[in-house]
């Protein structure tokens, strides 16, 4: 395995660990009509970013591997949203989805920085820091 593949393969171990995280997340929400609206909601695009980004790293082309970064990067988006409408109307302590909202943040900019690089391929993600 190259260190490309190794990253490729360490990040989709992390997009998994987030979507786990996710599921354990909406188990502590509450069942009130708008828990369970929201709790559905994080639930799709919170666990679809590892699965998208598997098949990114399948993508049968560079331009499908790059569309495809693009889905996981608009489910991430996506669930940093519902993530901060969680602590907006109190469903949950800001303490409690701290880590996640940071790690979400985190995961974004590494796709950000995988779908800019011009070498992207369906098994490479930047070697780049997401911090920089």
């Amino acid at each position: 395995m190259n260190a490309a593949t190794s990253k490729a393969a360490e990040l989709e171990s992390r997009l998994i660990q987030f979507a786990g995280e996710i599921l354990t997340l909406t188990r502590r929400l509450p069942t009130t009509p708008q828990g369970r609206h929201i709790c559905r909601q994080i639930m799709r695009s919170g666990t679809a970013t590892a699965a998208n980004y598997s098949e990114a790293r399948g993508a049968e082309s560079h331009l499908d591997s790059i569309d495809k970064l693009g889905i996981v990067l608009k489910e991430l988006n996506e669930t940093v949203i519902w993530l901060e409408l969680i602590e907006k109307s109190s469903l949950l302590p800001a303490a409690e989805i701290v880590e996640i909202v940071a790690e979400n943040r985190e995961l974004c900019r590494i796709i950000c920085l995988s779908q800019d690089s011009p070498w992207t391929h369906p098994s490479i993600v930047s070697t780049a820091n997401p911090s920089d």
